[in-house]
Order: C-alpha cells, then sequence, then structure tokens
C-alpha cells in the first residue's frame, strides 16, 4: 500500500453521518479516488478540445481552471469536465465511472490533429481540503492561495485551484504527484482531519454543482443541470457536438427545466432515480443527479426537475407515494447567462 493511500486508510469511517459538522470549519483532507484524469498534450490540443467541448478552451490561460459539458449531437451531457493547463498540457478530470468511454470517444475524433491522450489517474493524487486547518496548512506549503474562484496556482508543491465554498468555509483541489505527497505528509497537521471523499461530494452538493456519471450519462442537456450558471458553457464559442440543441434550448424561449438542491428522508437514493410530483402523477418531473447522506443522516441531493412542480411538500422519490423531498436555496440564481 502506497503511503498516500496509508495517510488516508482511517478515512472512510468518517463521513458525514459519523463526524461532526463543526469540524468542516477546523479542516478536513480527503482522497477523490472517484475522480480521474486524462493528460492531453500536442501541437493541436488547444484546437481539438475546443471543437469538442461546450467552453472554451484555446483562450485558457495557465492560471485558471473551468468546467465544461462533452455532449452527444443530440446535446445531451455524455461527461462533465473540470479542465486546466499545465505548462503546455491539458488535464481534463471527470469521473472515474467514465475516463475509459470518454477518453475512448474523444480519441476516436483526433484523426491527423497533433494531440496525444493519455490516462494519468494512477499518477496523482486528487485531493479535496477546506476549512481553517487546510486554508493554514496549504499557506505555509505555497507561500500563497488562489484567493478567486477557480484562480489556479502550479509549482513543486503541486497545482492548487480554489473551489466553491461549502460548510461555511473556502476549499481547495490539490493535485499533486503521490511521490510529492509522500513527502508532505509528515508535515499535515493533526488538525486537518482525514474524511471519506463524500463529504467532498456533500460539499459540492450544497454548492450547487453536478458531476455526470455513468448511470446519468445522456441524461441531461446542459442548462437542464444548470451548467452553464457555473461557467460551463461558453454561447459565443463556436461548434462543438451539440452545440445547436444546446443553443436553441438558450434561446427559444424561457428554459422549463433545472436543478435545485432537496433533502429526502429515505433509505436509499440513488442517481438517476426518478422523482414524482402530485401535479401529475402519471410522469415523472424529474430525477436524481447526484446524492450523499447528509449530517442528521437524511439524503441531500442535486435534483433536475420541471420548474413547475419545484414546489414544497409536492414532489416525491422514487413513485407518486414516496419520501417527500424538502427543496433548499441554490447557492446562486437562476440567471440567462447570455444577457
Amino acid at each position: 500500500m502506497s503511503t498516500t493511500l496509508q495517510f488516508f486508510e482511517s478515512a472512510n469511517q468518517f463521513n458525514a453521518s459519523t463526524i461532526d459538522q463543526t469540524q468542516m470549519n477546523k479542516g478536513y483532507i480527503c482522497q477523490l479516488h472517484d475522480q480521474s484524469l486524462i493528460l492531453a498534450n500536442g501541437e493541436d490540443a488547444p484546437s481539438f478540445l475546443h471543437s469538442q467541448f461546450s467552453n472554451d478552451v484555446e483562450h485558457l490561460s495557465q492560471s485558471e481552471a473551468r468546467y465544461a459539458a462533452y455532449c452527444t449531437p443530440k446535446g445531451r451531457m455524455l461527461a462533465s469536465l473540470f479542465y486546466w493547463k499545465d505548462s503546455d498540457n491539458i488535464l481534463l478530470q471527470c469521473s472515474a465511472s467514465l475516463q475509459p468511454a470518454l477518453q475512448k470517444r474523444l480519441q476516436m475524433y483526433v484523426m491527423r490533429s497533433k494531440v496525444k491522450l493519455n490516462d494519468v489517474s494512477e499518477q496523482f493524487a486528487v485531493i479535496g481540503l477546506g476549512g481553517e486547518a487546510a486554508t493554514s496548512f496549504l499557506t505555509t506549503l505555497f507561500g500563497k492561495l488562489p484567493s478567486n474562484l477557480h484562480e489556479k496556482i502550479s509549482q513543486e508543491q503541486g497545482t492548487l485551484i480554489r473551489v466553491h465554498d461549502a460548510f461555511e468555509s473556502a476549499r481547495y483541489q490539490w493535485i499533486v504527484s503521490h511521490e510529492r505527497f509522500i513527502e508532505i505528509t509528515s508535515s499535515i497537521p493533526d488538525q486537518l482531519k482525514a474524511v471519506n471523499s463524500s463529504i467532498w461530494r456533500l460539499g459540492n452538493i450544497l454548492a450547487g454543482i453536478p458531476q455526470v456519471l455513468e448511470q446519468s450519462k445522456e441524461k441531461f442537456v446542459p442548462q437542464m443541470i444548470n451548467f452553464e450558471l457555473i461557467g460551463g458553457v461558453n454561447f459565443k464559442k463556436g461548434c462543438y457536438p451539440g452545440q445547436e440543441i444546446v443553443a436553441r434550448s438558450q434561446y427559444l424561449g424561457k428554459l422549463k427545466r433545472r436543478m435545485a438542491i432537496a433533502t429526502v428522508n429515505a433509505d436509499a437514493v440513488e442517481v438517476a432515480m426518478e422523482i414524482f410530483s402530485d401535479n401529475d402523477t402519471s410522469q415523472a418531473c424529474g430525477m436524481i443527479v447526484n446524492a450523499e447522506r447528509g449530517f442528521h443522516k437524511e439524503f441531500v441531493c442535486l435534483v433536475e426537475i420541471k420548474l413547475a412542480d419545484q414546489e414544497q411538500d409536492k414532489v416525491h422519490l422514487g413513485q407518486q407515494d414516496g419520501p417527500v423531498l424538502n427543496f433548499l436555496p441554490l447557492p446562486y440564481a437562476y440567471l440567462d447567462v447570455t444577457e
């Protein structure tokens, strides 16, 4: 077992059901095993990826990270991506459940472009950190911290990206080689508690940040899960697979389906599970996008739903008389980002 894995060996027992929520403010660290990394290099990598994704890749700077959707020609998301530059390379982060198929599909379209795609997931540890102890530790390690959302710093200690806040504290994603992490392990303070990666996913849900998984691929047009609201769609860039559908959804009338945050008391909640409204029990009004156990044993979910059906005490999980969903406010507004 590597030292990286040894450090996080006890983390699995500490999830939202077994840890005090106040620990989130004090500090926590987790390894994001469910994430994969694809490295794209070659002189045509920016232009090739620019032609495939919903966001701008050609004008990506060295100091930022961005979200993007990879869609079918019908505009349905095959994957949600988080990507950034590392010198002349571009790193693509996606759900590990999607990485093999995503890389294979991208490779099909490379053709004569000078681009190489390699799975580098085993070379790096993708680590999530948050809370006061994390801020102090990372400041000592990097000298300074990225202060703006999606701002990125890269140096010998690895790559550090500021991501959406959760649990009322700043969060950072740290991408570091296993060798470098082993060297740094002894300097990680005891106050920085190693926790299960489900804590990180719960933070993403509360921040309104969705991730497409194997169970949910091809279920959503980007706007259905608020992807343009978190900066994942550029409506001014050139064509990409599904671009016409995505643009038509935005420009031809008000969007009727959106993503919301909800809690539900249930024995289990699965991705892509349908939800039903009292307004029309004959068909589902939406589905679960992501879900994790919360601090009070309930499930906290991101749900894709018809806006007209987003009403308290009227939406049920799994069937028309299933557990009732309680909707929480999103940390951002439903806006038209093209205006």
